[in-house]
This record gives C-alpha cells, sequence and structure tokens, in this order.
C-alpha cells in the first residue's frame, strides 16, 4: 500500500506498479512516488550496490549514495533503504531519492519516494511520511 499526498496524481508505470507524482503548474515534478514488485535479483543484503547499478545501468549518468539502513521495520516486512541521488543521462536533472527494497510475507516490494534535489529540503518530510507509511504484503 503507498500513499499519497492529496495534491498527488497517479501516473502510468510498469505492470504491477503504483506510480503517482506532484507537478508544478509549469509541469515540473515536485514528488515522485512509487511501489513496484520485487523482480530481479535485487536483496536485503545487496540493495544499495543493487540500486546504484540499476540507476546507471537504466537511465543515470551518475549516482551516489547518501545513506544506507538496514533492518527496517515496515507494516507487514522488513526492508533496507537508500538515500542517493543521480544525474539523468538526458538533460543533466539532478534527483535525490529514497529507495527502499521491502521483504513481506508474501514477496517482495521496491519503494521509491523522489524530488528534484535542489528542492529535497521542501518536500522530504512528505516523501519519509510516505516511506514510514509503507505498508508490504
Amino acid at each position: 500500500m503507498l500513499a499519497i499526498p492529496p495534491d498527488a496524481a497517479p501516473v502510468p508505470g510498469d505492470p504491477g506498479s503504483v506510480s503517482a507524482t506532484v507537478t508544478a503548474p509549469d509541469g515540473d515534478l515536485r514528488i515522485y512516488l512509487n511501489a513496484t514488485p520485487q523482480q530481479g535479483e535485487e536483496s536485503l543484503a545487496n540493495w544499495s550496490d543493487f540500486r546504484l547499478a540499476h540507476l546507471t545501468g537504466e537511465n543515470a549518468a551518475s549516482a551516489s549514495r547518501l545513506q544506507y539502513r538496514t533492518g527496517m521495520e515496515f507494516r507487514g516486512g522488513t526492508g533496507s533503504c537508500l538515500e542517493d541521488t543521480y544525474v539523468t543521462r538526458i538533460g543533466a536533472h539532478k534527483y535525490r531519492e529514497i529507495a527502499c527494497l521491502v521483504a513481506g510475507t508474501r514477496g517482495g516490494s521496491v519503494l521509491v519516494a523522489a524530488a528534484p534535489a535542489d528542492s529535497w529540503d521542501r518536500y522530504s518530510t512528505v516523501l519519509q511520511q510516505a516511506v514510514d507509511a509503507y505498508a508490504s504484503e
């Protein structure tokens, strides 16, 4: 279950995923939230390295770890969370995110809460609230 702020709007995503964004009136991204079923070789033990490699393998020119926490309690599971920054290959946009792998009773899921890096201080509280409220099955 993904908790989203009241001003967020659902957006299309991968099959089985749930995504929502908050955008500015000019269309610029303010907040991105996503929950996706676990799909790859990620594990609680390798999550930090896996996530950074996934970012640079997919669309990031660079990615850097800021914090990493393991053994985090979620409703319905336990998780590992990485806080990182990355710069996109196209447009050189810089983002900051909290990305968690949560092992629930019925499988794993990936939770991402992100915002442009230059507005992280403004939105980090609502993003952390979304992470804290996440419930896995």
